[in-house]
């Protein structure tokens, strides 16, 4: 047998002992893989079945994926924060997107200061401390609580939000850390887009302009995958792309007035729309509960201490003293702030199919063509740490939810 043959005999060989062979430009996959964590804020679930979004729909159909039922409130930060730390809202201490803290005063996600605050965000831990005190290198391209030096752990790589940088951009910044030297490339990474939570509000969940913004980001995500592909990274690459809450119809003949049930000056307004979080004024309280802790249309109040157990809210001191639950498609407002057109909403009872959020997780470790039945988004943490190989801190969060997903 000549050299050449016999150079040809022991690599068809190797190759067999080995199994298939990565394609060519693809390396060997790696032990852990590369861990992108998406957010499409306010995605409801049932959006992937709508034909806008076929690169979303192509991985879910590939990979794992189900509705996911949010915590209550079902609103922004209170569940990015939930994805990431594996904890209600009651648990980590965001409660809702405004809240007061006897010693830290107000919170809001528009207030720069408290955002950037670690005191807001030190009951729980996000995985990108986690990963860090493990000795991964992670990356945020936008996340509630990352702009905060959280447990006095910052992630390798993050940035300030920046609600008009677009889509594209966003994913252009984590291909480009994907381009630094293996010591310096993120293990985990996290994006987060905006524009369909913003449009569906402004136009409503089953609007044209909203199922737009769905097929803008999941333009977005395809790039993400090409970009992946081109650097060789896609095939040890696991996807875990999730929203927040979902969204339902509002119009202006549905609001429930607080004007028309109690003197709004003895009530300090924290937080409204589809929850409302309010504190009474001191030596109002009775006047308070007594015209707001009883039977009304459209809208159920209990004080912080009678919350049904379900909504798992109401042990945090940052929970308000009375929190009001409107009707699916509902809002809770104030003549000085009355609803004025049709939108959409969310922050109703997290078991409303409205609410119902999306998850996907595809790539290396994960079955392909599974359909979850029963998932909450506390779930995602202790998963994230399952593919990550690391121990992430007890939370909330069963590993029987997503145990199908895994290969």
């Amino acid at each position: 047998m000549s050299p050449r043959l016999l150079s040809l005999f022991l690599i068809l060989t190797l190759s067999a002992c080995a199994g298939s062979a990565p394609p060519l430009g693809e390396p060997v996959p790696a032990a852990r893989p590369l861990v992108v964590l998406v957010s499409i804020d306010g995605f409801r679930a049932d959006y992937l079945n709508g034909g806008a979004a076929p690169t979303l729909a192509g991985l879910a159909a590939d990979g794992a994926s189900g509705p996911m039922r949010p915590s209550f409130p079902s609103v922004t930060f209170p569940n990015h924060y939930t994805l990431v730390t594996g904890l209600h809202p009651d648990h980590h201490g965001i409660v809702s997107n405004n809240m007061v803290d006897a010693e830290l005063g107000r919170f809001s996600l528009g207030n720069a200061a408290a955002v950037t605050d670690r005191r807001w965000w030190d009951q729980g831990e996000p995985i990108w401390v986690t990963a860090e005190n493990a000795g991964l290198v992670t990356g945020t391209m936008f996340w509630p609580g990352s702009e905060a030096d959280t447990r006095g752990v910052r992630p390798t790589h993050w940035t300030h939000f920046d609600q008009s940088m677009a889509g594209d951009a966003r994913v252009d910044q984590v291909l480009a850390w994907m381009d630094l030297p293996e010591a310096s490339r993120p293990d985990f990474a996290t994006l987060y887009f905006d524009i369909v939570d913003t449009i569906g509000h402004r136009h409503g969940p089953d609007a044209p302009e909203t199922r737009d913004a769905v097929a803008s980001v999941d333009a977005s995500i395809a790039r993400l995958v090409e970009g992946l592909k081109a650097r060789g990274l896609y095939k040890r690459t696991v996807l875990v792309i999730v929203s927040d809450h979902g969204m339902a119809a509002t119009a202006p003949g549905r609001a429930i007035y607080l004007d028309d049930l109690v003197d709004v000056a003895a009530v300090d307004i924290v937080y409204s729309g589809a929850v409302a979080f309010l504190n009474p004024v001191a030596g109002r309280e009775a006047e308070v509960e007594a015209a707001l802790l009883q039977p009304r249309p459209h809208m159920e109040c209990w004080r912080k201490a009678e919350i049904p157990a379900r909504f798992v809210l109401g042990s945090n001191p940052r929970v308000s003293q009375i929190v009001c639950s409107a009707e699916v498609g509902w809002l809770i407002a104030t003549r000085a702030r009355p609803v004025t057109r049709a939108g959409g909403a969310h922050g109703y009872d997290n078991l409303a199919p409205e609410m119902a959020a999306l998850f996907i997780a595809h790539g290396p470790g994960v079955a392909r063509g599974v359909r979850l039945g029963e998932m909450d988004s506390v779930d995602v943490q202790p998963l994230l740490g399952r593919l990550l190989g690391i121990a992430v801190p007890p939370g909330d969060g069963r590993e029987g939810d997503t145990a199908a997903a895994l290969d």
